[in-house]
């Protein structure tokens, strides 16, 4: 996430990773180096004006998506230190929301992660109806961190996650792809499915797929099945496949319409089926390969 992870709305991703799919596509369109700018203009026509302090951090934000991903780790602990040492002022949580969207693309550390959490807390005791109630329930709940929180906010959008996260549970789908052979989720009971959802112009999704056509030469003869979505068309996804040497099937989703039925916010998302058709894992946004190997081990594969 995008954002929900490229919303000011990602924003959310924090807003959470909450921004709409077209939303986060629009965000793309900027340059990486653009983010900070544009977050600071935006704020500045409709919130708080940041110090200068808070300018140079989300400065530094604005070029996390340009790091690779050692320099970027380092990067994320700094900032996550950073904006927790902040007033609790409107300017904190303008780049908390923010930071939210970007903190989970990559293996931030769990450690890194709760810090967020924690930050993200911290606002919404202070400012109750904070936009940030839905980005620290997707922390909680497939992050795995942990908060202490009364918060009517807070409380509805995780029980909106686990209804999501039911319906995904018996969700069922034919989409064919690129070379017209359908695929239906059902019918690949006995195997551990990933679904990835992506698109050409996502950053993050670009990062992520080397990952996992690594993870499927090694398991596919295990049982491993990966189906990436995109609702893009064939021939925005075919040009871009040309260049890269992926192996497993891409999937065309026309009208976004398995994206809807997943509740897809924000890409790259993940989800994690055992051989049963139980849904066992997911994922908010950029897996790393070490990433990946933790939730296919929930479904039996390592």
């Amino acid at each position: 996430m995008d954002t929900q992870r490229f919303r000011l709305r990602k924003v959310p991703k924090s807003g959470v990773f909450c921004a709409s799919v077209m939303g986060m596509k629009s965000r793309y369109a900027f340059a990486a180096a653009a983010l900070a700018g544009f977050l600071v203009l935006s704020y500045a026509q409709t919130g708080p004006t940041l110090s200068d302090n808070e300018k140079a951090i989300s400065d530094q934000m604005g070029h996390l998506r340009s790091l690779p991903d050692e320099e970027w780790v380092k990067a994320v602990v700094r900032l996550a230190v950073q904006i927790q040492q902040l007033p609790s002022d409107q300017g904190k949580q303008v780049l908390i929301s923010e930071f939210g969207n970007l903190v989970t693309e990559g293996d931030a550390g769990q450690e890194t992660l709760q810090l967020v959490a924690s930050t993200m807390a911290e606002v919404l005791r202070n400012s109750p109806n904070s936009s940030i109630a839905q980005a620290l329930a997707q922390l909680v709940r497939y992050e795995h961190v942990q908060v202490s929180l009364d918060n009517p906010n807070y409380r509805a959008a995780m029980e909106k996650l686990a209804d999501s996260d039911q319906r995904r549970g018996s969700v069922d789908f034919t989409l064919s792809d690129l070379k017209g052979v359908q695929w239906s989720l059902k019918k690949l009971r006995g195997k551990v499915v990933l679904l990835n959802f992506w698109a050409t112009w996502c950053p993050p999704c670009r990062r992520e797929m080397p990952d996992m056509e690594t993870l499927y030469e090694r398991f596919a003869s295990r049982g491993l099945v990966i189906l990436a979505i995109s609702d893009e068309p064939a021939d925005k996804v075919q040009p871009f496949l040309a260049e890269r040497n992926f192996s497993y099937p891409i999937l065309l989703d026309p009208g976004g319409k398995v994206q809807q039925l997943f509740d897809i916010q924000g890409i790259p998302k993940s989800f994690v089926y055992d051989r049963d058709g139980k849904l066992v894992a997911q994922a908010i946004d950029r897996r790393t390969e070490r990433q990946f190997l933790a939730m296919l081990k929930q479904a039996g594969l390592e």
